[in-house]
């Protein structure tokens, strides 16, 4: 049992209408977690309405929600999760390369955008499926969300070149062993963006800081340095409801989180292009326009 903080103090800086939160996942009952998952976060399940609280606290109008470890290839969850969002909501579903055509088509008229990528421990699809998720997301429109221990990237990197589709490294690169602005790590990440396909989401900074909160201090210098060199390469997200998160006391403080993260861009221009036109292009939502 946890007792998550969805509203608050409103945060002294002002998202831009149209706002995209691109990191959330989201839960309904009756979807239980599957074997080789993480297991579902601790009651009571984070849900869209409770999502829809934190909505209205920090100011964002639409959210990408991304498929659970907790349920691995069943997608059901999700999709419950964006027929209750509505047209607001774009979601990132898991894939394999065996997914038939019919079942890309179904899972795209229900707003499904992309395939998710988690070599980390409880992930469903891992790296071992890249270039055969990447055909599957490639033929039809999908970008992917590719997530692994950013310390291999060097190894890894003659794979990530040949992606196809459009796609975003999730969560500041986790490189956990810790890089500096100078790392060969770094510069692979900017190699890659260069090649015009790539994108670079700033998410769950806590989740690889070596300095850690309140100010994350390492993952701000790597960011910094990546939105000065690709503003028009950053995608935010708030990473609801902080599933790493299982005690009341360790529960993040969302406002601040977006106070920090937000500090991190050169200029407003910067992060407006992270709040609305990036994932826009990235994720295919419709323009933002005014009611």
């Amino acid at each position: 049992m946890i007792e998550r903080t969805y509203t608050g103090p409103r945060p002294i800086t002002q998202l831009p209408a149209g706002a995209i939160d691109t990191q959330i996942h989201a839960y309904m009952p009756g979807f239980p977690a599957l074997a080789g998952g993480p297991g579902l976060p601790p009651e009571p399940l984070p849900t869209p309405d409770d999502y829809r609280k934190t909505m209205g606290w920090l100011g964002i109008d639409r959210v990408v929600v991304t498929q659970g470890n907790a349920h691995q290839l069943d997608n059901g969850c999700l999709l419950a999760c964006l027929a209750d969002f509505g047209d607001l909501a774009k979601g990132v579903a898991v894939v394999t390369g065996d997914t038939q055509d019919a079942e890309m088509q179904t899972l795209s008229r229900a707003g499904i955008v992309g395939a998710r990528i988690m070599d980390l421990r409880g992930g469903a699809v891992g790296l071992d499926q890249l270039e055969a998720v990447d055909a599957r997301a490639f033929a039809f429109d999908w970008m992917m969300a590719v997530q692994f221990d950013g310390g291999e990237i060097l190894n890894h990197f003659n794979r990530l070149a040949t992606i196809r589709s459009r796609w975003v490294l999730d969560h500041h690169g986790k490189f956990f062993a810790g890089v500096t602005p100078q790392s060969a790590e770094v510069d692979a990440v900017k190699r890659l963006i260069d090649k015009g396909n790539l994108w670079f989401k700033f998410a769950g900074c806590y989740e690889s800081s070596r300095t850690g909160g309140p100010g994350y201090a390492d993952i701000g210098a790597v960011a910094r340095e990546i939105a000065a060199f690709a503003p028009e390469r950053i995608v935010w997200g708030t990473n609801w409801p902080h599933n790493a998160a299982k005690r009341t006391e360790d529960y993040p403080d969302d406002a601040a989180l977006l106070e920090t993260v937000l500090s991190w861009f050169p200029d407003e221009k910067g992060k407006n292009l992270a709040l609305i036109d990036n994932p826009e292009a990235l994720y295919g939502f419709s323009r933002w326009t005014s009611a």
